[in-house]
């Protein structure tokens, strides 16, 4: 089942040079980029990304980190491929995060509340179709 996903390399990624890292990863497995981004993001598209966790202790401090610098934000498109990403980037937590994934290899911090955790990838069809529509209006 041919799926599209939003993945997007955080602030903390893109500073440390992982962009390449991760769209190898990503297409090693076989999914195919359609559509790139490297920006810094603007706040009013970061408070509807995250909109479901306004009021939330960690949102302000997630929107503060994620406008901190630039991301580099993808489309990214193939069969169970949110699934499949979200697989390659492992847990949400680097500490737990299995070697052989992006975070278990390569994430460092777990900032609590801030989430510096390399990547974001939607976790539903309903999250990559609402996230890419805010990331990627025109696509």
């Amino acid at each position: 089942m041919t799926e599209r996903t939003l993945v997007i390399v955080k602030p903390d990624g893109v500073e440390r040079g992982l962009i390449g890292e991760v769209v190898k990863r990503i297409e090693s497995k076989g999914y195919r980029l359609v559509a790139v981004d490297l920006c810094t993001p603007d706040r009013a598209i970061l408070e509807r990304h995250y909109d479901e966790h306004q009021g939330k202790p960690f949102f302000e401090p997630l929107v503060e980190f994620m406008v901190s610098g630039e991301v580099f934000a993808m489309v990214v498109e193939g069969d169970r491929v949110i699934e499949g990403f979200r697989s390659l980037a492992g847990a949400t937590d680097p500490t737990v995060a299995a070697p052989g994934t992006i975070r278990g290899d390569f994430a460092r911090e777990w900032d609590t509340p801030v989430m510096r955790n390399l990547v974001h990838g939607s976790d539903s069809e309903v999250s990559a179709a609402r996230e890419i529509a805010i990331w990627f209006p025109d696509f």
